[in-house]
């Protein structure tokens, strides 16, 4: 600036009124050049060159040190570095001096004071002013215990320390950024609060943590920002924060500011959900890709659809897949960047606790997945964070997941291991969520999982176990156990890792449930067979309680197996046949129901849509619309299901021991000429339910089977053959009386009459 535009004078009385404050435009490019020391002011001792270098380039460890004020010899020197301004200005009682521009941004002075005042600084721009709080007058805002429990990798609440913090600090309303970057040579914080400079908020190490910090007064909730971090070898990366709890709307990708002011009213769901263990409870779950089950509406609107339509049918929880932010929203979201933030392609964190909460008021459990399997390569997100591995592990052999081009974390660094137990007890804790439903264990538990031999390299005993990622999921479960009573793990582990749901002090993982990935498979290559071939598989369909009691089961039919050209479920029924695809698919379904094991279905097959899941469409709910020719066909499956579901919450005898041999007996598991499968479930009390299945298209009459001597009478609960649900209407309406004819080695029977391909439900 020219001299003729220097400010006179530079020290004024308090009462002389300052220039009105401005809204400050975006200002110009900072200037290099020593302009003459404003009158009043004495030159503060200039910066060495080195350090003003590194201050400059992101690389000072301690920006604190140089800038700010402190007293010296000769009275307070303060150093401010506010790029692109015209002028800097210090404001105290009875104060109002000019700082020297120094160049580069810099400005500095030395005023004739005893002890550093409680100032302030109007920055000047072109044409405009604005007052604000010095960022460096400030100490750390976070706490000794705090960079303790993180430098033991033990911080169970991690959300609360790193990260954007809106807070008062020193009396001064403003954001605490804390980040977690232990190889950077510096770390800066901008964002729409400094016009995206990247210069002006360089962050203090807080030592051996590996954390750097710092507290902007006067930003607050819904502020824009990235981390600038400079690399080992001096080169820069803008990064989104690892901790942020928002994020902007994908494709954008900077971190948002953000401070809950939600009120849960879920106090009585919260209270009583861990009554009774869910293995031992109904459990019955309808997978949700929220952003299609009906695309275009929000978290909100979700909720105002959601509940009501979940709780018809009956389920007792629903599932949805992963909510974290990730970049691509045509995807299912398992490749997450953002492991503290809802997506925000449908609301704010706040409008998805609305969502969850409005769940639990309608008695409906909220399950979420959760991924520390991997994380994608995204430049803006964990990779290479801070120039080095970081998040992943240092051997590229280990680090690479060679099935979808993905980094998997290095579970053996506490700090790593501490930013994943924390992410689980975060959605349990802050969203009040009742299961996290683990993706891809299989690939975090092997280390030669989909590796060949020479990628990759045994354990410390020559295994093939990954032993960091044993002990990390082992000290999630107990983690998330413990401070969230209720709540429920599940593994979806398609392995026979042994112990995979028993408990972490019995050497188990401690999940609650795992997947049975095997009876999904053994069962559905059943069910696409022709009728007259299934007699050649069919311990397809009873192989699977060899092992049932082996671990606590979830039987999934899910996003997984009706995408990517394996075909809805109705759609893997054989022949060109509709009604038969449809009978099957009903069959199938009250198969399942009956079966040992929890149930999960995903969104869609609860009325036998035909087509593959799409995430521009969702599910084809045109086809439950009247004007359809086949409506009654699907909203007759749809009544199925609820009547499935509404019949399983009443009947201890499908649930209360699904995970004891004592809750199972078979009573015919080898009629496979008849396609024909019997079997009984008995409650704690004694009670029982008989399940009959007879996948084959043609009725059976007269078919014997075994029942206990003690029960003289039987009647027909539940038919999946009712004209009510699209069927032929074969059922029994009357009682049906046991005879003391011997059959499959028990003393008394009853004499049947099947439907075809349909399964019936008889209980005492």
């Amino acid at each position: 600036m020219s001299a003729a535009r220097q400010p006179s004078p530079t020290v004024r009385d308090e009462a002389e009124p300052a220039p009105a404050p401005a809204a400050a435009k975006k200002p110009r490019t900072p200037r290099a050049r020593r302009a003459a020391p404003p009158r009043g002011v004495r030159p503060a001792p200039a910066l060495g060159a080195e350090e003003r270098a590194r201050l400059l380039e992101g690389r000072h460890h301690d920006p604190h040190a140089v800038l700010g004020a402190r007293t010296q010899r000769g009275g307070v020197a303060f150093r401010m570095l506010r790029p692109y301004a015209r002028a800097v200005t210090v404001v105290a009682k009875g104060l109002r001096a000019e700082l020297h521009d120094d160049g580069d941004g810099l400005f500095s002075g030395l005023l004739p004071l005893t002890a550093v005042p409680d100032y302030r600084l109007l920055v000047a721009y072109d044409n405009d002013e604005i007052e604000v709080h010095d960022p460096y007058r400030f100490l750390p805002a976070l706490g000794e215990l705090d960079l303790h429990l993180i430098g033991e990798g033990r911080h169970e609440q991690l959300w609360t320390a790193l990260g954007a913090q809106p807070m008062e600090h020193q009396g001064v309303a403003g954001t605490r950024f804390t980040v977690w970057a232990p190889n950077a040579q510096g770390v800066r914080v901008t964002g729409d609060f400094s016009y995206w400079d990247c210069v002006a908020h360089p962050m203090r190490s807080l030592g051996a943590s590996g954390v750097w910090e710092l507290f902007l007064p006067g930003v607050g909730a819904g502020a824009l920002y990235k981390y600038d971090i400079t690399r080992p070898d001096g080169s820069h990366t803008l990064r989104a924060d690892p901790m942020a709890r928002s994020a902007e709307v994908p494709p954008a990708n900077a971190s948002v500011v953000t401070a809950s002011e939600y009120e849960w009213q879920d106090a009585d769901w919260m209270a009583r959900r861990g009554a009774r263990a869910p293995h031992q409870a109904p459990f019955s779950v309808y997978e949700v890709h929220l952003a299609s089950w009906r695309p275009g509406l929000s978290y909100r609107q979700l909720a105002e659809q959601l509940p009501a339509y979940v709780k018809e049918l009956g389920f007792t929880h629903v599932e949805m897949m992963p909510v974290a932010e990730h970049p691509f929203g045509g995807s299912w979201g398992y490749q997450v960047t953002g492991f503290y933030a809802p997506t925000s392609r449908m609301g704010t964190p706040d409008d998805f606790r609305f969502l969850v909460d409005s769940l639990h008021r309608a008695g409906i459990g909220v399950i979420v997945d959760w991924v520390p399997a991997h994380f994608p390569r995204d430049d803006w997100a964990l990779a290479e964070f801070d120039g080095r591995p970081l998040y992943e592990h240092q051997d590229p052999r280990r680090a690479a997941h060679p099935d979808w081009g993905t980094l998997e974390f290095d579970y053996g660094r506490k700090e790593v291991r501490n930013f994943l137990v924390a992410n689980a007890v975060y959605w349990c804790e802050e969203f009040h969520v009742d299961g996290l439903r683990v993706d891809a264990v299989a690939s975090m538990l092997y280390l030669d999982y989909s590796r060949s031999e020479g990628e990759w390299t045994p354990n410390e005993h020559g295994g093939r176990e990954n032993l960091d990622a044993v002990a990390f999921l082992q000290e999630m479960n107990a983690t998330v156990y413990r401070r969230c009573p209720g709540v429920v793990t599940i593994a979806e582990e398609s392995t026979a890792w042994n112990g995979v749901t028993r408990p972490t002090d019995g050497g188990g993982l401690g999940f609650g449930l795992k997947w049975n990935m095997g009876w999904m498979h053994d069962t559905l290559r059943y069910m696409s067979k022709e009728s007259v071939h299934r007699k050649y598989h069919h311990h397809d369909m009873t192989f699977g309680m060899i092992y049932a009691f082996s671990e606590n089961y979830v039987l999934p039919i899910s996003h997984d197996e009706v995408v990517h050209g394996k075909r809805s479920l109705v759609s893997k029924m054989p022949g060109g046949d509709w009604w038969q695809q449809r009978a099957a698919h009903r069959a199938y379904l009250g198969f399942m129901w009956a079966h040992p094991g929890k149930q999960l279905l995903f969104m869609g097959q609860e009325f036998a849509q035909g087509s593959e899941w799409s995430e521009s469409h969702g599910p084809d709910w045109w086809l439950l619309d009247s004007s359809y020719a086949a409506a009654g066909d699907h909203r007759g499956v749809r009544e199925l299901v609820r009547d499935l579901n509404r019949a399983y919450t009443v009947t201890p005898a499908l649930w209360e021991r699904d995970t004891v041999p004592e809750g199972f007996a078979w009573v015919e598991a080898d009629a496979a000429e008849d396609n024909v499968f019997a079997f009984l479930r008995y409650a704690q009390d004694g009670s029982q339910l008989l399940a009959v299945s007879n996948f084959s298209p043609v009725v059976r009459h007269g078919y014997r089977l075994g029942v206990p001597e003690e029960v003289p009478l039987w009647r027909e609960v539940l038919n999946t053959d009712l004209e009510a649900y699209g069927g032929s209407g074969v059922h029994h309406a009357r009682p049906l009386r046991s005879e003391p004819v011997p059959a499959q080695g028990r003393p008394a029977s009853l004499r049947l009459t099947l439907p075809p391909l349909a399964t019936i439900w008889l209980r005492p």
